[in-house]
């Protein structure tokens, strides 16, 4: 099944039935759905069922959330072992990760956190990538994270330490625009020179979600909360970021809040006819 830069859905339960009787043609042409394949990693039942029959008409990416690449330990080897097993059964076109721990021992936080960007932890990061892409026989393409308050110890800046991640492991970027946005909002930074600075080379995805003021800090604060629909600031600049880079495979987010399937579509639709304007140019 042959993937094109088209637009893509985070799939949710709820949209199962609606996503397995969604045309491959017509206005959703190329359309793709992402999991996390933690939600998948069984011996069988009901949800696997559905994901064969969505696959069989649409394509897959596999966006894992639980591989903890920044953290002080290896991954986790029967974890790797359950992912492969997704891959091989679904061949999704893209596989991907966070930059972030989330582990330590048996012992999993229910959140992506995040590391300090030194020359030490950028070793140990490429380590566990380079282990994890063996393991799983892919390459990873890896998210930039959110970041919420000054961390201390950095001695890269982010698109630099991203950079250098790439060249020694040979992944790639997931890059996603709205923690992009919301980072430079928190940390007081030029979003626009943060997209500007990265490589077209090294990107091979691009995420679109929504975010909120934090509830006591307002605007001061945002949240990359994946609840709201894609702000006009990141769609901006997703624009901005396409225009340099070309067209890229795009999801749009949404985990909480989740609309009927109908409204991620007028979404999805939006990034793909943006995707499109710029196949038409070229």
């Amino acid at each position: 099944m042959t993937v094109f830069p088209t637009a893509g859905l985070g799939l949710k339960p709820q949209h199962y039935a609606e996503a397995e009787t969604c045309p491959a043609a017509g206005p959703q042409r190329g359309l793709w759905f992402e999991v996390h394949p933690e939600n998948y990693m069984v011996a069988g039942g009901p949800r696997l069922g559905w994901l064969e029959r969505i696959r069989a008409v649409h394509p897959l990416s596999l966006h894992g959330v639980g591989l903890s690449l920044a953290g002080d330990e290896r991954p986790d080897r029967s974890h790797l072992a359950r992912f492969r097993a997704l891959i091989d059964r679904f061949a999704p076109f893209v596989v991907s990760e966070h930059l972030a721990w989330s582990r330590r021992g048996n012992v999993y936080h229910p959140d992506l956190l995040p590391v300090p960007r030194s020359r030490e932890m950028l070793t140990l990061i490429c380590e566990h990538i380079d282990e994890a892409q063996v393991a799983l026989g892919r390459r990873l393409l890896i998210e930039n994270p959110a970041a919420y308050l000054p961390l201390s110890g950095h001695e890269w800046e982010e698109v630099d330490f991203l950079v250098e991640m790439t060249r020694r492991t040979g992944c790639g970027l997931l890059v996603d625009v709205n923690n992009v946005h919301v980072s430079a909002s928190n940390m007081e930074l030029s979003a626009e020179d943060w997209l500007d600075r990265v490589p077209a080379s090294v990107v091979g995805e691009v995420h679109l979600a929504g975010h909120r003021p934090d509830p006591v800090w307002g605007e001061a604060l945002l949240i990359d909360s994946h609840d709201a629909p894609v702000s006009e600031a990141v769609w901006s600049l997703y624009r901005r970021l396409l225009d340099r880079i070309g067209p890229r495979p795009t999801l749009i987010e949404r985990d909480g809040q989740v609309p009927a399937f109908d409204e991620l579509l007028t979404e999805q639709a939006r990034a793909s006819r943006a995707l499109t304007a710029l196949e038409a140019a070229a």
